[in-house]
């Protein structure tokens, strides 16, 4: 006849088999993450996790359309005291003859702020957000990147079709970034050259920066001295040290 346990040999023995189970189970994730660890490395992240950003920026970039806009707001909900990350590419003082140098397939040449100006202005108040987790609503002005690129008739590498990217990259070469060319015509992607109504400063990137609504702010390039347009994917600053090479919202 089988023994019949105490209530406290009872607890014991269930409290037990739970610590056990716990273990166990508690091995499955340690055992993934010893797995993807040991995996071989893409652009300085493991190849499982450079895979899955891969798959992410697929489903994302399927959302992304005109219609696909950030929210905006009004003037007096915009952060006077803006924030800032980084300043990689800012390091250098900016050249007193700085002129932004633009190629789109055999055409180069150099624009200025003034020429910019002359442009229609966009002013954008939305919800800033970096990839460390904070967010503020900011008000930036300056030029729609569609309006730049149909102005100086660039970015078309035929009568019928666009480039697959844009590169940017500060004077000095340190900052850089690759941008989707969906992303880059998108009607709230600007250059900006105004921030709260003013010239932009030094550490927000002075006089010229990208600002794109729908991706985290690693993609808004500071100090933008070149553009170029291409069908290869451009190198990217923050992608090839681990992040997500969309960064979509």
């Amino acid at each position: 006849m089988k023994e019949e346990l105490t209530s406290k040999q009872e607890i014991r023995r269930k409290t037990i088999k739970a610590f056990v189970g716990f273990g166990v189970a508690s091995l499955v994730p340690v055992g993934i993450w010893k797995w993807i660890k040991s995996s071989d490395r893409l652009d300085y992240l493991s190849a499982p996790l450079r895979k899955t950003l891969e798959f992410n920026e697929k489903l994302t970039s399927k959302l992304l359309s005109n219609s696909h806009l950030a929210p905006i707001f009004s003037k007096s909900q915009a952060e006077r005291k803006v924030r800032f990350n980084g300043a990689v590419g800012l390091q250098f003082p900016l050249s007193e003859d700085y002129k932004i140098q633009v190629q789109s397939g055999e055409n180069k040449f150099e624009v200025t702020i003034n020429d910019l100006k002359t442009l229609p202005k966009q002013e954008i108040i939305f919800e800033f957000k970096c990839i460390e987790g904070w967010s503020q609503i900011q008000h930036w002005g300056g030029v729609r990147f569609v309006d730049f690129m149909n102005h100086y008739k660039i970015g078309q590498k035929d009568t019928e079709n666009l480039f697959e990217y844009v590169a940017m990259e500060t004077p000095d070469g340190l900052y850089y970034v690759g941008v989707d060319m969906p992303s880059a015509v998108h009607p709230q992607t600007i250059l900006a050259y105004e921030m709260n109504g003013k010239p932009l400063l030094k550490k927000h990137g002075s006089p010229l920066r990208l600002i794109i609504p729908v991706k985290y702010g690693y993609k808004s390039l500071k100090r933008v001295g070149k553009i170029s347009f291409s069908d290869e994917r451009p190198k990217d600053y923050w992608a090839s040290l681990g992040y997500d090479y969309f960064a979509g919202l």
